[in-house]
């Protein structure tokens, strides 16, 4: 499997997903461990993450993917979000957590 394909069956088969850089329990970026801690302060339990620094084709992949050029990035239910930016964004008005309800990921 090449690393589209990685990418898109990730995507499709976990309905959180988080491209960082590191892990949710040892972030190496400051936008990926902020990615996580908002997506812990919504209630998000489960989440698929994948870290793209142990593998370059798989991070330059999800950026061909979402044609989104930095990471982290967030997908749910197969939709790409955005990124830390757009996640803090979207926490401040409560469409982040409003999003994760919709869904059914959180209650």
């Amino acid at each position: 499997m090449d690393a589209k394909d990685f990418v898109h069956q990730t995507v499709t088969e976990n309905a959180v997903v988080l491209f960082m850089k590191g892990t949710a329990q040892f972030p190496q970026c400051g936008f990926s461990g902020r990615a996580i801690q908002l997506l812990r302060s919504c209630g998000v339990t489960q989440v698929a993450t994948v870290n793209v620094l142990e593998d370059e084709s798989v991070r330059q992949a999800v950026k061909d993917y979402a044609n989104w050029p930095t990471i982290p990035q967030l997908y749910v239910k197969g939709e790409f979000i955005g990124g830390a930016d757009i996640m803090g964004e979207m926490h401040e008005s409560g469409e982040l957590a409003k999003l994760f309800q919709e869904a059914g990921i959180v209650s």
